[in-house]
């Protein structure tokens, strides 16, 4: 979803996501968000926690993040405050993450957040 690379400010993404809308369309890059959160999430627990993304970040490219950084990115999605990120919190995350896609499409992102809560997350 997002390539990372070390600048001089830290870590630095490389934005993918406006590509993959463009290619996949809006239920397509949906599709594929819940494919990210499945390869990320915890197993046992049915969200993302800071051990299971540390486990996993290598699926994404973001293996060579320390800690602190896997845990700044689990605060930022974490609306709920329970200390992971569940399959909502991790989409609305991916969508702030890249600000091209975001500056196009906050109407978009609503409609189709919405539907897919209605129709109830069908990929879990």
């Amino acid at each position: 979803m997002a390539e990372h690379k070390r600048g001089q400010g830290g870590v630095v993404f490389e934005d993918y996501l406006p590509v993959m809308a463009e290619k996949l369309g809006g239920d397509g890059l949906i599709g594929e968000l819940c494919n990210g959160f499945q390869l990320l999430m915890d197993q046992n627990k049915g969200v993302i926690t800071f051990e299971s993304l540390k486990m996993n970040s290598a699926l994404l490219g973001l293996q060579g993040l320390r800690d602190e950084e896997l845990l700044s990115m689990l605060r930022e999605g974490d609306s709920d405050g329970d200390g992971a990120l569940n399959q909502m919190e991790f989409c609305v995350l991916m969508f702030r993450l890249s600000p091209d896609l975001m500056e196009e499409s906050e109407v978009w992102l609503e409609q189709v957040l919405e539907r897919e809560l209605m129709e109830g997350m069908s990929c879990m």
